[in-house]
């Protein structure tokens, strides 16, 4: 295994924490997958003391290396966030008569400040493996390290679909019934999850494509991940998987012309012929798609798919439960009106929409099953402002990593956008990123689009540096 070291020379200390960290942080990712993908509060509290404790060693080692490079402007946002959720939650408005006791802008302040923990510890991960994850070796490695734990997860899930009769299955907890699925108690989180590690898998397919004995080793994986992701019979998760299929080959499709670029045709020329490429692809791919779907999910899946009009029908239930989806993003939606630039607080939701989920109360929504409206109803305009900069902050790392880096990194990082693009689809209509392992895998796969292969921080520095020299001159 390489040291990610770029070329220096570390003291045996910092060599060792150096290695020590960059295990400790793909050991955190399969173990984080286990436990229902690490949701109740004591495994998230043990995430999170592992994470910052591996952020202490890495100051040490960055101490001890004289390597102390951090570029605050790729999390800037997330900084910003941290702090405007931790603002959420101080108490600094007087409360109405008689008693007057203070209140904050969230409407739970201890949720909200959790939320800001969670956060700063998954800024942190990005963080560690933009630091000790740059390397082609090291980079490969956690690739395959996510992407086994998608398959991992495929087959406990494909086990427990075919052999599970009774509560508990290994784990005690896992519920008999087809709304659970894998390691999760949600399918929709197993869905989320499989998603991103299908993404990767596309990518390394890409980077394998001239190694034909490795790409027979690669495709059955793919394989293996989508029909499990079928199997778990997610409709999210499904049309997710067709949109990353279409995103995908709208992507890969000109970079790997540009390597064999014919000059003598005309700009019109190459523009068609792209154009008919992608378009024959996408078709192939959506009818191959279709019939899979059909043939391995079969009338539960069919049956799945027509009942997804019973989520947006208008008709509410004898008792006036009102769980269905256009209902609860309807209570949403009134509760951003209100609080249209702070939101009601991050973490609060679940607190917030009873005073405006017309219902009887019997059953009050946790989530609002659209993590964008609830960002809105929880953050505000604010956080909106700042997820909007983020996004254009990986849009231009992505934009500069697919035209200057290796063939590799280039890869990995069209893998990493179609797992994003995915669970971003997802997100329409699910929560699946408050799941810790599907939030940790997340903050992975930007990570991996963020990444500043080895060498390339010198020539960055030589960059910038000539640029302030031009400014001087003239």
């Amino acid at each position: 295994m390489s040291d990610d070291t770029n070329g220096v020379r570390l003291p045996p200390l910092a060599r060792f924490l150096n290695g020590f960290i960059y295990v400790s942080l793909l050991a955190l990712i399969v173990l984080t997958a286990i436990p229902y993908g690490t949701v109740q509060p004591w495994w998230i509290a043990a995430f999170q003391c592992a994470v910052f404790g591996l952020a202490i060693l890495a100051v040490i080692e960055a101490h001890l290396s004289k390597q102390q490079q951090v570029d605050v402007w790729q999390i800037a946002p997330l900084l910003g966030l941290i702090v405007f959720a931790l603002v959420q939650s101080v108490p600094l408005f007087q409360g109405p008569e008689p008693l007057r006791p203070q209140t904050a802008l969230s409407a739970d302040p201890y949720s909200t400040r959790l939320f800001a923990l969670q956060l700063f510890a998954l800024t942190l991960v990005l963080l560690l493996i933009g630091r000790y994850i740059r390397s082609r070796e090291r980079l490969r490695q956690l690739i395959f390290v996510v992407i086994g734990v998608g398959v991992v997860s495929a087959i406990f899930g494909i086990l427990r679909h075919q052999f599970q009769h009774s509560p508990g299955f290994v784990l005690p907890d896992l519920p008999i019934g087809n709304r659970s699925f894998g390691q999760f108690i949600n399918r929709n989180h197993f869905a989320l999850l499989l998603e991103m590690c299908l993404g990767l898998s596309l990518g390394l397919i890409l980077s394998e494509a001239r190694r034909n004995r490795r790409l027979l080793l690669v495709l059955p994986v793919s394989g293996l991940l989508w029909i499990a992701l079928v199997y778990s019979n997610s409709r999210g998760g499904i049309i997710a998987s067709l949109c990353q299929l279409v995103f995908f080959a709208v992507l890969v499709d000109p970079l790997s012309l540009l390597k064999r670029e014919d000059e003598s045709r005309s700009p019109l020329r190459k523009l068609a012929g792209n154009l008919v490429v992608r378009v024959v692809l996408i078709v192939v791919m959506v009818g191959l798609f279709a019939f899979g779907v059909t043939w391995i999910g079969g009338e539960p899946v069919v049956s799945n798919f027509q009942l997804a009009t019973t989520d947006f029908s208008t008709q509410e239930m004898a008792n006036n439960i009102n769980t269905s989806r256009k209902a609860i993003w309807s209570a949403t939606w009134r509760m951003f009106k209100n609080h249209p630039v702070t939101g009601m607080g991050f973490g609060a939701y679940w607190i917030g929409i009873t005073r405006y989920h017309r219902a009887s109360g019997e059953i009050s929504p946790q989530q609002a099953h659209n993590d964008y409206l609830e960002l809105l109803a929880s953050g505000g305009l604010i956080a909106c402002a700042l997820l909007i900069w983020f996004l254009i902050v990986i849009g231009k790392a992505a934009r500069y990593r697919l035209n200057a880096g290796g063939s590799d990194y280039r890869a990995a990082c069209i893998g990493a956008l179609t797992g994003l693009f995915g669970a971003a689809i997802h997100s329409f209509v699910d929560f699946g990123i408050h799941i810790t392992i599907n939030a940790l895998v997340l903050f992975t796969l930007i990570a991996i689009v963020l990444l500043r292969p080895e060498g390339q921080e010198s020539e960055a520095i030589n960059i910038r540096e000539r640029g302030r020299v031009r400014a001087v001159s003239a």
